[in-house]
């Protein structure tokens, strides 16, 4: 959702001292001065002028990454989403570690710092912060096997791995003044996810990591678990030059406006929803057998995905959610091999030996992009989510829940409908006047969500971190 800004100048009066503008930005009249731009640091105005919103943030799963070509991070979405709401396009800038980030918001590399920082009295006598937009909390990361380590107090004679630097660093440091004997191993430029990773791996002992950065992670890592907290509640922000007052009240407005009208709530669900879901037992499964499975079947799938236009770490998760990778998988109902096809299906889409995994993989992508060009009026993130939907319980149920979204004033387009209607053919009420009957209509939303995030594992493994550290 972009945000519409009105950047002309509404008025200007010159006079031999100075030039004042005055600008309509979300409904709210700022003024600048074009003769603070003598100095460093990036003004508003510049902002305006330049028509570019440079920021300064880093390489890592949180803030920012490339994946398929495309950025994404739920930094960069908030970045985006301000940059819209300015009317200007965006410029990342990536520090190469955290060290470099405050030297270049001071240099005036760029306009604002959004990191995933915490707001600190030590940094706050270098930068001018804006309001908190997220709360968090540092928690120790330990192996799952390590019952010691509970809470601050058992750090005591232990070493704790952090990024050199970050807020980690300094929560520790006054927990050893206030007399926590610990020893810190600190790390210049590691992201704290793969300090969590060598936790998850036994490589070291412990480390911490916000619950932003903690929660999510327990699906890549699932052998690293979160203990105690250290410290209190801490809020993030982003960061301006302390002389930069019209670009952080600018910045104070934009986050009130996007938590007013849904769009925080949209990006944060984007990227943290439903990674509070957690199965230890069916995650660890995951992560063992597509190291030693996946690497048989990856080529078909490549192949597969490629000729009908699917990612194949998508396609890859399908099959993982369909058979656990096993090619003679059968189940209750019949459906067979890696994508579970049924015998029907597979002779319509001309598959001559059902267990054979080349066949199988071929004829269960064909028929998802069967299913996917079946529903062509919408977009694409919904298309897809319907179409999975389709494979898993027919599209039959799929049309009688899109029936029913339409009796019900929803969008028969959108999956966030089909999720409120599919479930209700579980009951006679509903089912009796459909053309299909009964549907177990909450096993497609499990389906989804399962594939979803055994995706999400998937893209991260392909997601190559630069050198700057994962900030606290």
């Amino acid at each position: 959702m972009a945000f519409s800004a009105i950047n002309k100048i509404l008025f200007e009066k010159t006079t031999f001292i100075l030039t004042v503008f005055f600008v309509w930005v979300g409904g709210v009249l700022y003024f600048t001065y074009p003769f603070v731009e003598a100095h460093k640091f990036v003004t508003l105005h510049k902002v305006f002028k330049t028509g570019e919103l440079a920021v300064i943030t880093q390489n890592t799963a949180h803030c920012y990454y490339s994946y398929r070509d495309e950025p994404m991070g739920f930094e960069y979405e908030l970045a985006k989403a301000y940059a819209d709401y300015l009317g200007v396009r965006l410029k990342i800038i990536i520090a190469d570690k955290w060290e470099n980030m405050i030297p270049s918001l001071m240099d005036g590399s760029g306009a604002l710092i959004a990191a995933g920082i915490t707001k600190t009295p030590d940094r706050e006598e270098k930068v001018a912060f804006s309001d908190g937009y997220m709360e968090i909390r540092q928690y120790i990361i330990t192996h799952r096997r390590n019952k010691k380590i509970n809470n601050p107090a058992d750090l005591a004679g232990k070493i704790i791995d952090v990024p050199k630097g970050s807020a980690y660093h300094k929560r520790l440091e006054r927990l050893r003044y206030t007399g926590t004997d610990l020893i810190m191993r600190l790390h210049d430029g590691l992201p704290v996810e793969e300090l969590i990773e060598r936790v998850s791996e036994g490589e070291i002992g412990i480390t911490v990591a916000n619950n932003t950065i903690a929660i999510p992670n327990r699906r890549h890592y699932p052998g690293a678990v979160m203990k105690g907290t250290i410290g209190q509640t801490q809020q993030l922000g982003w960061a301006v030059n302390p002389n930069a007052r019209q670009l952080l009240a600018s910045i104070n407005s934009f986050f009130r406006t996007i938590k007013e009208n849904g769009k925080f709530d949209e990006i944060y669900n984007a990227y943290y929803g439903d990674t509070a879901e957690f199965d230890y037992v069916d995650l660890s499964l995951f992560h063992r057998r597509i190291k030693h499975r996946l690497s048989r079947y990856s080529p078909f799938i490549k192949e597969a995905a490629s000729k009908h236009g699917f990612d194949w770490r998508l396609i890859a998760a399908q099959i993982y959610q369909e058979s656990h990778l096993n090619p003679w998988a059968k189940s209750h109902a019949g459906a067979k091999g890696l994508m579970q096809l049924l015998p029907g299906t597979a002779l319509s889409l001309g598959v001559r030996d059902i267990y054979n995994p080349v066949e199988n993989i071929s004829a269960g992508v064909k028929h998802l992009k069967n299913l996917y060009d079946q529903f062509d009026g919408t977009n694409d993130d919904d298309r897809l989510m319907i179409s999975l939907a389709a494979y898993n319980i027919g599209q039959g149920h799929i049309s009688d829940a899109r029936d029913l979204a339409v009796e019900m004033q929803l969008d028969p387009d959108q999956w966030s409908s089909l999720e409120k209607t599919l479930p209700l053919l579980r009951y006679r009420k509903y089912y009796k006047k459909s053309k299909y009957g009964y549907c177990r209509g909450t096993e497609p939303i499990q389906y989804i969500k399962q594939i979803m995030i055994y995706y999400d594992i998937l893209k991260r493994k392909g997601i190559e971190y630069g050198t700057a550290g994962s900030e606290g």
